[in-house]
């Protein structure tokens, strides 16, 4: 009997799937998807349709299945669009088998009907969400993993110097993350000195005062210098209210005044020179290989 409900069903797809994304385009305009381009969602209806159908033949294949889930999130649709659209699909296929003449689909029990249906369209609905969640949590696990990157920087400038620019508030855990690519960075490029530039962080207190100058001092356990900079007038004003000692090691106002002192540090300085110098023009057209 399954058999010969799922026989209407395939012979009668195109209609069916006609009904279906009627059905779906007149949702669209109450639900938040309803910006998407009318091509895109065409296309992506089509795509969804047919995983739905290959389900029902029993042909699906994991690989389908993984790849509309993903595409969906790509998209940045919600997974009430694939549970929607399901549903919406379970209910258009119901109408159109129960609307048969009862001797076509040999069957005149609605419970049946619905029963057929829901085995066909359950695992589906669990696979594509199963799919969905999955790759969600993957997606979201590598951007926290690309904003803890982005969030405390390790940049090297020129050689045994590096900065490390924060921007938006410190709290305990981002305080945790900046020692630990401090202290990486300080290895990794081998750094004498390092530029700990606060100029994007609007608040200092005593907690952020307190996990920078815990990070300074791990920074000299291993032989290198921290250069505190980017301290606005309002934020020297809240540390000397605060009673916050920052002697220790050194602080400068801008990058560029930092950047200066760690020159010196490493016996390296600017030199400004004259391009009339004769000598100086030679040595550029050298450079140059002119």
């Amino acid at each position: 009997m399954d058999g010969k409900l799922k026989e209407i069903v395939l012979e009668n797809s195109d209609v069916i799937v006609q009904k279906w994304l009627e059905e779906i385009n007149s949702d669209k305009e109450k639900s938040n998807i309803k910006s998407i381009p009318d091509e895109l969602f065409e296309t992506t209806n089509r795509e969804f349709v047919n995983v739905i159908f290959r389900s029902i033949k029993n042909n699906m294949e994991p690989a389908s299945v993984e790849n509309f889930a993903e595409k969906v999130i790509n998209l940045g649709w919600p997974l009430s669009y694939i549970t929607d659209g399901l549903q919406v699909f379970r209910r258009v296929m119901v109408n159109y088998i129960v609307n048969q003449p009862a001797e076509q689909r040999d069957i005149a029990d609605f419970t049946e009907v619905m029963k057929s249906v829901d085995d066909w369209l359950d695992p589906i609905i669990r696979q594509l969400v199963d799919e969905y969640t999955g790759s969600w949590e993957q997606t979201v696990s590598m951007q926290k993993v690309a904003l803890q990157e982005l969030s405390a920087p390790i940049i090297p400038l020129v050689d045994n110097i590096t900065a490390m620019p924060l921007v938006g508030t410190i709290d305990t855990e981002r305080a945790k993350l900046i020692m630990e690519n401090l202290l990486d960075g300080v290895i990794n490029h081998n750094s004498q000195v390092v530029l700990i530039d606060i100029t994007g962080v609007p608040i200092v207190d005593t907690m952020v005062a307190h996990h920078i100058i815990k990070a300074a001092e791990a920074v000299r356990l291993v032989g290198a210098t921290c250069i505190l900079v980017g301290i606005r007038p309002e934020i020297a004003q809240t540390i000397v209210n605060l009673g916050i000692d920052l002697s220790k090691f050194p602080t400068q106002s801008t990058m560029e005044k930092g950047f200066r002192r760690a020159l010196e540090l490493t016996d390296r300085k600017i030199v400004e020179f004259d391009r009339k110098d004769e000598n100086v023009e030679n040595l550029i057209h050298s450079i140059k290989g002119e």
